[in-house]
């Protein structure tokens, strides 16, 4: 005997593909809609004590609560970014050929290095400027091509920011007003026993509240501690350098090093050692540091999932969605583990 009649098949064949259909709809905005629940996610609690000081106004509690997001991430985000344009000028004009002499920088360093790696690079005939020079240019011309391409669309793509930005934030105010009653819609329309949905939603939130929040305070950290130290040690374009840091952080463990470790290199083979030295000293015991303790603590206590876990299914994640993979990546993986816990404990799944 069939459990469903031909017209509840009927029916749910139309709800998945309607589903699909709005799913469809929705993907040019997917950046906007994620990034607007997480927010409504992360800011739920301030939204229930505002909730609670403005005698159940869930309007003016949305309100406040999307203000308050307003000043603490995205204006601090637009000023960040602005100076970031302007140090990134300044360093392309400190990089351009009138103000670098390239032929003197380059023998330097050649003279730093010991004889062996000289003896490997000229087997490669690395060592002759004018050579190398024309292979730099040949390649300077293409990524000048994709910059030219580039340019061409950023008014484009400054309009598509402004439009998502728009969209994630009208969509944050009805999130955070009427979250908790969707929430409780979507629980109750899932065809899985109270337990299983409570602990799938608990575990979902979880990760997401400490995913953000535990690689957003590390990438800050790293970030914060490596644009001080490049700009102690007399480094252009600083908070430049600081906020790449901050971004390449999201790979856990080595992310920042792709930074810090060529500056001390640099350092060392032009004849500034103690710089390099100091620079190292400082990657090692103090950024590396911040990496591996305060993300397993942010991120890997709170979710409960080991930290190769935690750190493989971050690199896959933006390996796949880009930067919204850093919350993706660990979610799926979360979500993964929780499923098998119930599946393996579930008794009507395993009968005597």
């Amino acid at each position: 005997m069939n459990q469903y009649s031909l017209q509840q098949k009927t029916f749910l064949l139309l709800l998945a593909l309607v589903t699909i259909g709005f799913g469809w709809i929705l993907w040019p905005f997917f950046g906007a809609v994620f990034w607007g629940v997480v927010f409504a996610i992360l800011f739920a609690p301030l939204y229930r004590r505002l909730l609670a000081g403005t005698r159940q106004k869930p309007n003016a509690a949305a309100l406040i609560t999307l203000l308050s997001i307003l000043v603490m991430v995205i204006l601090p985000l637009s000023l960040v970014g602005a100076s970031l344009i302007d140090q990134a000028a300044r360093a392309y004009e400190l990089l351009s050929p009138a103000r670098l002499d390239l032929a003197a920088s380059f023998q330097q360093i050649i003279q730093a290095l010991p004889q062996w790696l000289v003896n490997l690079l000229e087997r490669f005939n690395l060592t002759d400027f004018a050579t190398l020079q024309q292979r730099l240019s040949a390649g300077a011309a293409q990524v000048s091509q994709l910059i030219a391409s580039q340019a061409i669309n950023l008014g484009r793509n400054t309009f598509d920011f402004l439009v998502s930005l728009t969209v994630m934030l009208y969509l944050l105010f009805f999130l955070l007003r009427d979250g908790q009653g969707l929430a409780a819609r979507i629980r109750h329309a899932l065809p899985m026993s109270r337990k299983y949905k409570q602990r799938l939603f608990t575990n979902f939130t979880t990760v997401i509240r400490a995913t953000v929040k535990g690689n957003v305070l590390v990438a800050a950290a790293q970030g914060l501690l490596g644009g001080l130290i490049l700009w102690f040690l007399g480094v252009q374009a600083a908070l430049l350098w600081g906020v790449l840091m901050a971004f390449l952080s999201l790979l856990p463990a080595v992310g920042a090093a792709l930074v810090w470790a060529p500056v001390a290199i640099y350092f060392l083979i032009t004849g500034v050692a103690w710089k390099g030295i100091v620079l190292i000293a400082f990657g090692v015991l103090v950024i590396g540091l911040v990496d591996n303790v305060l993300r397993p603590i942010l991120v890997g206590k709170d979710t409960k999932m080991p930290d190769y876990v935690v750190l493989l299914s971050t690199l896959g994640g933006m390996a796949l969605f880009g930067l919204n993979g850093f919350v993706i990546g660990p979610v799926i993986a979360a979500l993964f583990i929780a499923a098998w816990d119930l599946f393996a404990s579930a008794e009507e799944f395993h009968p005597e």
